[in-house]
């Protein structure tokens, strides 16, 4: 049994982050991507720190040049030492206010759950989730520069062990007949609260499109249980609780946020439509 208190700092476990942007927040935090520190993630623009420290340090091939690229700083080899060493507070920002979504949280969420567990990441969802989940296939894990699986993105499933993943997640966490994640928490993230909807409404990029982000779901309406996993270029893991859907997409669509792209959202229309025929 391993027990993480939400409300404690990422710093409490992860000692090599005291002195960073991540010492001030809370692991609730991370869990909401609300952690106001001071880095953009930028795709596009070849001079932001994304490209030249953190996808280096991810070993992000797929970027031109990735695959040689070493990251602007003789400090940083792998994501350990980007997220210790680099990141530091926005301090026009308090921790909790504002939804930003951040794929550094994601990788502190996994070396906090490896630290704790005293696992590597990968073996830790393999014990937990994969080997439960029966699913049909090996799944697959990215490495950074150091050879430590990346926990924000690079896991490479089949579309129907994805869909499984979803199954799992829309029967509060019951599947293949046991109990793989609490259902409490599975209800939490639709459990919203004011400032659950507020955190997003004052991020503009995302306001108009999303009612809420919590627990690592995208909420697209609390009320009907709509919510999704959404990972770049077009990965997709739709639920809708109401009508008792699942819809997975995989996708290398031009572009990788969502925001602002009718690529993206033809494939949450697409859910939508499939959920709305099987009411």
């Amino acid at each position: 049994m391993y027990e993480i208190n939400l409300n404690d700092s990422p710093a409490k476990h992860l000692p090599e982050l005291k002195g960073s942007g991540f010492e001030r927040v809370t692991i609730q935090d991370l869990l909401n991507h609300a952690t106001a520190i001071d880095f953009e993630e930028n795709y596009v623009d070849p001079n932001s720190d994304f490209l030249k420290y953190y996808g280096p340090a991810m070993n992000m091939a797929y970027i031109p040049g990735g695959r040689d690229a070493q990251p602007e700083s003789t400090e940083i080899y792998g994501i350990y030492d980007f997220l210790g060493k680099f990141i530091g507070e926005n301090e026009d920002l308090e921790p909790g206010h504002m939804f930003e979504y951040n794929s550094a949280n994601s990788d502190v969420l996994g070396w906090i759950i490896s630290r704790v567990s005293g696992q590597p990441y990968n073996e830790f969802i393999q014990e937990h989730l994969w080997s439960k989940l029966g699913a049909d296939n090996d799944a697959h894990m990215a490495v950074d520069r150091a050879f430590m699986p990346i926990s924000t993105g690079g896991m490479n499933t089949t579309l129907r062990d994805a869909a499984r993943f979803g199954s799992m997640i829309l029967n509060r966490g019951h599947y293949n007949g046991q109990q793989i994640v609490p259902a409490e928490w599975v209800d939490a993230t639709l459990d919203l609260e004011e400032n659950d909807y507020l955190r997003t409404a004052r991020n503009p990029r995302y306001a108009d499109d999303w009612q809420a982000y919590k627990n690592n779901w995208w909420v697209l309406d609390q009320e009907q249980g709509e919510y999704a996993a959404v990972g770049i270029h077009g990965q997709v893991v739709y639920i809708n609780r109401t009508t008792e859907t699942v819809v997975s997409f995989f996708s290398s669509q031009p572009g990788a946020s969502t925001v602002g792209n009718d690529h993206f959202w033809s494939k949450i229309a697409a859910a939508q439509a499939i959920a709305a025929e099987v009411k």
